[in-house]
């Protein structure tokens, strides 16, 4: 198979907040959505592109439609690419946007292409196409909990998605199922068959404190699953953040105002 993604070479360093380094050689990209940019070396020339930089050779329509299809799963039209325009090997990484794992994915081993929760995409080999994975059962959009539309990565080169908190891999034989909840999904491969189902019984809808729906995932294939998703972290911290200007007096702090000058904490 020819190859029509850049070949890049990565290490990962971390545990908990981790970061991706890749190694680009003269002429090698990278994509990577907006706000996990880290650092990179000089000659690497950072450009805003138009959709995910796979087909940029196929005209205006071409990337209008490979653009509009990433406004479905709420990201941003424009996607950011770093290129190697220097002479030797450069580096740039990209960082976790909150705790967890970076997951690398070789296109190549998975059939050219993987399904990913739609927050999870953190960068990938210049050439690798992200879209959205249209289903062919009308409930996974409409009624998938926390925002269960999934995206596609498509080619033949490396991509790393983000997994938070600790993340499980299972890998399912025929026919074995796996059911999930909606927001714990990272993505899986290709030949992992998904569906929504309801969480019936009014006790479990009424009083359960759990979401309505949860997937149902069906192999042969390979899962990844995170323990939080960003859409349960964000809630939480909503719930403790002060509500009506006031300011909190500390998670058991008896001293209040005192305990937060003596942690450190000099807001008044």
């Amino acid at each position: 198979m020819n190859s029509t993604n850049h070949e890049i070479d990565y290490h990962i360093y971390g545990e908990e907040m981790q970061y991706v380094e890749i190694e680009l050689d003269p002429q090698e990209a990278v994509v990577a959505e907006a706000g996990s940019f880290m650092m990179m070396d000089s000659d690497i020339k950072m450009d805003t592109i138009f959709g995910d930089g796979s087909n940029q050779d196929s005209g205006v329509l071409g990337k209008l439609f490979s653009a509009g299809k990433r406004l479905l799963t709420g990201e941003s039209l424009f996607m950011t690419a770093f290129l190697n325009v220097g002479h030797g090997k450069k580096l740039v990484s990209f960082a976790s946007p909150y705790p967890g794992k970076i997951i690398p994915i070789d296109l190549s081993e998975k059939g050219g292409k993987f399904i990913c929760q739609k927050d999870a995409f953190l960068c990938a080999a210049k050439g690798v196409s992200v879209g959205i994975e249209f289903s062919k059962r009308l409930g996974r959009g409409f009624f998938g909990g926390e925002g269960f539309i999934m995206q596609k990565l498509e080619g033949d080169g490396m991509a790393f998605v983000h997994a938070g908190g600790t993340m499980a891999k299972k890998t399912l034989a025929a026919g074995e199922t796996l059911k999930v909840d909606t927001g714990c999904i990272v993505g899986f491969s290709q030949t992992v068959d998904y569906n929504i189902e309801f969480v019936g019984g009014i006790r479990n809808t009424v009083f359960g404190g759990e979401g309505l729906f949860f997937a149902t995932l069906r192999g042969p294939g390979t899962v990844y699953i995170q323990s939080l998703p960003f859409s349960r972290l964000a809630s939480r911290v909503w719930a403790a953040a002060p509500k009506g200007g006031g300011k909190d007096k500390g998670e058991g702090s008896i001293l209040g105002g005192l305990g937060d000058l003596l942690d450190g904490d000099n807001r008044f």
